[in-house]
C-alpha cells in the first residue's frame, strides 16, 4: 500500500508564503508508480478544488485562482511533491490534500478533476489579514 503525508501547513497574514510537502511511503514498488500528484483543497462550506497537479509527462496544471501565485515542484528522490504557495489570500484558507495515482487517464488541467487512488489526512492553512 501506499501512504501520503501532507505537512508544511499552518498560519500565515495574507501576502505571506507557505510550501507544503507531500511524502509517499509504503510499498517501493508502488511508489515509484506514482506518476501523477495532485493537491487540492477545501474550505469549510466549499466543494474540494483541485488546486495544482502534476501528470505522468510532468506537465502541471494550476486552477485559475492560483495561477502565477503557486509551484509544484517534485523531489524524485524523496518520493516528495512540493506546493510552494506564494502570495497568500484570505480565499486560500483551507484543508490541503495530495492525492496520487499509479495510472491516471488525464493530462494536464483534467487531473485537477481526476479520482485518484491515495490521498492524504490533510494539512490546515490558516490565512489572516
Amino acid at each position: 500500500q501506499v501512504q501520503l503525508v501532507e505537512s508544511g501547513g499552518g498560519s500565515v497574514q495574507a501576502g505571506g508564503s507557505l510550501r507544503l510537502s507531500c511524502a509517499a511511503s509504503g510499498d517501493t514498488r508502488m511508489v515509484d508508480l506514482l506518476v501523477c500528484m495532485v493537491w487540492f483543497r477545501q474550505a469549510p462550506g466549499k466543494e474540494r478544488e483541485g488546486v495544482a497537479a502534476l501528470d505522468e509527462e510532468g506537465n502541471t496544471a494550476y486552477a485559475d485562482g492560483v495561477k502565477g501565485r503557486f509551484s509544484l515542484s517534485k523531489d524524485n528522490a524523496k518520493n516528495t511533491l512540493y506546493l510552494q504557495m506564494n502570495s497568500l489570500k484570505i480565499d486560500d484558507a483551507a484543508t490541503y490534500y495530495c492525492a496520487a495515482d499509479a495510472a491516471c487517464r488525464c493530462r494536464g488541467p483534467a487531473c485537477l478533476n481526476y479520482e485518484y487512488d491515495f490521498w492524504g489526512q490533510g494539512t490546515q492553512v490558516t490565512v489572516s489579514p
